[in-house]
């Protein structure tokens, strides 16, 4: 995988992934992330993940929102989890390739938009 800037991230759009490619070695990840705001690879390599502490529940309501439209619209859906009513954890990794693909970068990048 050739390493991408936030730019390039933000600019770019997922595709669809039917498992047809390789999912990112965790070293390869580990670069990319660097380029990302705060988000880590899980101890297995196959996901990221970044966690927000919202004002109250309607705000992490809304980011949860957020992110689901954004989801939508690239088609990349990540697991979104609220706890502690202001406490939301975004999980991405690509499932139809058991890990990380491009796809999962881009949406981590545009979440950091938010």
């Amino acid at each position: 995988m050739a390493h991408c800037t936030i730019e390039q991230l933000t600019r770019g759009k997922c595709t669809p992934c039917e498992g047809e490619i390789k999912p990112i070695l965790p070293a390869e990840a580990e670069k990319q992330l660097a380029v990302l705001d705060s988000w880590k690879l899980s101890e297995d390599g196959k996901s990221i993940s970044r966690s927000w502490n919202c004002k109250n529940f309607l705000k992490s309501l809304a980011f949860c929102n957020a992110v689901g439209e954004i989801a939508e619209v690239e088609q990349h859906h990540p697991d979104l989890h609220l706890t502690g009513y202001r406490h939301v954890q975004v999980i991405l990794t690509t499932h139809a390739i058991g890990g990380l693909s491009l796809n999962d970068f881009i949406l981590a990048a545009k979440i950091d938009q938010l």
